[in-house]
């Protein structure tokens, strides 16, 4: 059985799904406890709310502190990942090892588990599936040359972004290297 828990945070309203096993959806935020809800339960339709027990309530916390600016680690939240395919899981969990303020490449990512650049797609494919976005941080994979790539949530890329920025993590052109004098 799963269940449910749509709850507030600085960016906005998020959604959460656990089983006895862990955490198996994280809903990113949207404007509305009601839009978060209907997102949810498309992809769940079977979930109930219910009261969350400690593990959940100790993501939720992370998840606030996460939204609020806070250095947040989620590489020790406990997933239910039943049903993804043997290779998704590989890319999830070499992406949670993807730490605060830091980012790598769909092509990075697929050459460290060993396959080769042509793998660099479906390691895109994997972050976009990402049942669990932020706690597996999907926003912290980017497109080839830093940049930053398609982002499936709410917000599409702008929502990357800002989470990227909420991280220190600055993409796009370097600040020029001299500054003009105004003549």
């Amino acid at each position: 059985m799963h269940r449910y828990l749509i709850f507030e945070t600085a960016a906005g309203f998020c959604g959460i799904a656990w089983s006895d096993v862990g955490i198996t959806r994280f809903q990113l935020p949207t404007k509305s406890a009601d839009a978060t809800e209907r997102l949810l339960l498309r992809r769940l339709p079977s979930v109930e709310p219910g009261a969350a027990g400690s593990e959940v309530l100790a993501a939720v916390a992370a998840i606030k502190r996460y939204f609020a600016g806070e250095h947040t680690d989620f590489s020790k939240v406990a997933l239910d990942l039943d049903g993804q395919d043997e290779f998704f899981r590989k890319v999830y969990a070499a992406a949670r090892g993807i730490g605060w303020g830091h980012t790598t490449t769909y092509g990075a990512l697929a050459k460290a588990l060993g396959a080769g650049p042509e793998a660099a797609r479906d390691v895109g494919q994997a972050m976009a599936k990402n049942p669990v976005a932020l706690i597996i941080p999907c926003h912290r994979v980017l497109a080839a040359g830093g940049k930053i790539g398609g982002f499936s949530a709410p917000g599409g890329s702008t929502a990357k972004l800002r989470m990227l920025e909420l991280e220190g993590v600055h993409i796009g052109p370097p600040e020029p290297a001299q500054q003009s004098l105004g003549f």
